[in-house]
């Protein structure tokens, strides 16, 4: 498993959509622990503000099931479509996607997740395309 420590990935900025907050607080205090910067945000309307607002965004992570019109698979085909160099790992505790329902090149993880799992596949998948590859063969 890769450890990832404080100096991995100081100016990565991760953007956590996610409606639960014990969740979404949980998720995002892994990240920073780990020397990512974080954005927060409840639902695909408010990470699609924070994305279109300017802010340096290089991951997404992002649960499926979330209030809006917009779902996680919604909102990573978006992100996909129009900012294709941000990495993406798609969540869920109910709904798992074929790899076909997903953009090329996001990842899913199974809720529960292990917060390390999480942190360690951003810092792949924001590191290279090889290492997104590695993140996205993982089993389930």
């Amino acid at each position: 498993m890769l450890s990832v420590t404080a100096s991995a990935a100081p100016k990565t900025n991760v953007l956590v959509v996610e409606d639960e907050p014990f969740t979404r607080i949980v998720a995002a205090e892994a990240l920073l622990d780990a020397g990512f910067s974080v954005f927060e945000v409840t639902n695909a309307y408010e990470a699609m503000q924070t994305l279109c607002g300017g802010s340096t965004v290089d991951a997404v992570l992002t649960d499926i099931e979330m209030p809006g019109a917009m779902d996680g698979v919604g909102l990573a085909t978006a992100v996909r479509g129009r900012w294709p160099h941000i990495a993406i790992l798609v969540t869920s505790g109910r709904v798992k996607p074929e790899p076909d329902e997903l953009p090329a090149g996001t990842g899913f993880l199974s809720k529960p997740y292990i917060l390390s799992e999480v942190v360690a596949c951003i810092a792949e998948m924001v590191g290279s395309p090889a290492a997104r590859r590695l993140c996205l063969s993982r089993p389930q």
